[in-house]
């Protein structure tokens, strides 16, 4: 996600216990009583110290198929989301992550299954329990309501609807695990009026019409999470192009402003090489950009498919050295948050930090815009961000009705600042080293501060813990290495 210019900078404004029913003293209360009332149904979670409802222990997903019926944004879609998930203990019950539409029916391994919800939960009763380590299936028939915005999911376009589901609004589309930690493939089948165009995360799979409607399917080849399903409906155009290595490009545009918005779109191969270069294969099957003609706040690296404003590429004031960098930005993610993945939600500073480094590097590169500038205004900035969003990797919950509130300047800028520490006390061939085994290492997989804590000490020889730990996780900002003059900023008095 991008949403922050530099700062200082005058950018425009914008942008796994068992899953068990606990019954406890339940079995006793019946031979005192005669019966029990059922427990009480509740919404569970993995335990995210910033979303400790999102996801489901007992059980992880392998791969999503799910099929939506659109025929308006202000109407809700009948959709049927089914997966095959591995239970991981024995399944009495088992929950979902799901809102924001109505549920029909559920079955699991094809019988029909009880299921009530808990607040943005959904517990579902199986007929028989699902025994641990087994594979199992779960159709679920509901709706997707695009209406009531401003959390997430849907966000209406002028023709149409597309998603943005960071951190904490994919099961405000779809039922399942919406926590970044349960990586899965996805198909998607959508069927809306023929006049339309529908694209969604990976490849095109097939396209039949009948009738007044089109159904367009579109599979991934790689694991994603929820937070990055992508499906855009609209009246657009897919101009394809190819990249480095014979990767196939496609954009999603409006189709009003193809011509116009080719001075932009035509840039995305030069970008993807210049970070192959850097870091390695683009990771995944296909990239583009989707404009959208939608107001979110924010750009957002959805899998295969970044989401942008339309605002951003044609409404004047941008300079070009800022569009052409939050391109990149979004870019660096499919590396940086997309393949390698936050094992949980604090280990965000992973992907935006990154994002916000090679899109720095990029605007010193190509735009002349030194990077030591961009850093030495973050570090007099750092501990006033450190006190507003909390450190780089243990930053402050959303406030509350705010998920995205997250993501505050310290995961940008405040993030960025530690790879340059650790780029300062390592050296550039080394940090490159780290970088490139870093997204080679975990690709399509999660991991966590931890890991490239562990993984910066090996490439560099050296343990990186001790100086990495007050980077990381102290509320104020340490000397920085090679910049005994640069000096922080009080912060403000709250």
């Amino acid at each position: 996600m991008s949403h922050s210019p530099a700062p200082g900078e005058r950018s425009p404004q914008r942008r796994r216990f068992p899953r068990r029913r606990a019954t406890l003293l339940a079995a006793a209360a019946v031979l005192v009583l005669g019966a029990a009332a059922p427990p009480t149904p509740e919404a569970r979670g993995i335990g995210d110290r910033l979303f400790p409802h999102l996801g489901n222990p007992g059980y992880d997903i392998a791969a999503y198929d799910i099929s939506f019926v659109y025929r308006a944004n202000d109407q809700p879609l009948d959709a049927v989301t089914r997966f095959v998930a591995r239970s991981t203990a024995r399944l009495d019950d088992f929950n979902m992550d799901f809102t924001h539409g109505t549920i029909a029916s559920v079955e699991v391994n094809g019988a029909p299954a009880q299921f009530t919800p808990a607040g943005e939960d959904v517990v579902v009763t199986p007929t028989e329990p699902v025994p641990s380590g087994s594979s199992f299936t779960v159709t679920v028939h509901h709706t997707s309501d695009p209406r009531g915005g401003g959390e997430g999911g849907w966000v209406p376009t002028t023709d149409g609807l597309v998603m943005a589901n960071q951190a904490d609004a994919g099961h405000r589309v779809f039922p399942g695990n919406d926590h970044p930690s349960d990586k899965a493939l996805f198909t998607f089948r959508v069927t809306a009026p023929k006049e339309l165009t529908v694209v969604a995360n990976g490849l095109a799979a097939g396209r039949t019409t009948e009738g007044a409607n089109t159904t367009w399917t579109y599979r991934t080849l790689h694991p994603m999470a929820t937070e990055l399903a992508q499906v855009a409906i609209g009246r657009s155009t897919v101009p394809q192009r190819g990249g480095p290595r014979g990767l196939k490009l496609r954009d999603v545009v409006p189709a009003a402003d193809q011509k116009a918005l080719e001075s932009w779109t035509a840039k995305t191969p030069d970008q993807i090489a210049w970070m192959e270069k850097r870091v390695g294969n683009y990771p995944f099957e296909t990239y583009g950009v989707l404009i959208a003609d939608a107001s979110t706040g924010f750009e957002l690296e959805t899998q295969t498919l970044s989401l942008f404003e339309r605002d951003v590429f044609t409404k004047a004031g941008f300079p070009d050295w800022y569009v052409e960098s939050i391109m990149v930005h979004e870019l660096a993610h499919q590396w940086f948050g997309d393949s390698v993945s936050p094992r949980v939600w604090s280990d965000l500073w992973l992907n935006e930090g990154h994002a916000t480094w090679y899109e720095s590097l990029y605007a010193e590169e190509r735009k002349g815009r030194k990077l030591v500038d961009r850093m030495r205004v973050a570090y007099q900035l750092s501990d006033q961000m450190r006190a507003d969003g909390g450190p780089p990797a243990a930053i402050k919950a959303p406030v509350p009705g705010k998920k995205i509130s997250i993501f505050r300047p310290v995961c940008y800028d405040g993030s960025a600042l530690v790879l340059y520490a650790l780029r300062q006390r390592i050296g550039t061939a080394a940090f490159d080293r780290l970088e490139r085994e870093w997204v080679r290492r975990y690709h399509d997989s999660t991991a966590t501060t931890a890991d490239f804590v562990a993984l910066a000490s090996e490439v560099s020889g050296q343990d990186q813990a001790r100086f990495l730990h007050p980077w990381l996780y102290e509320r104020t900002t340490p000397p920085m290495p090679g910049h005994p003059d640069w000096k922080t900023t009080p912060p403000k008095p709250a």
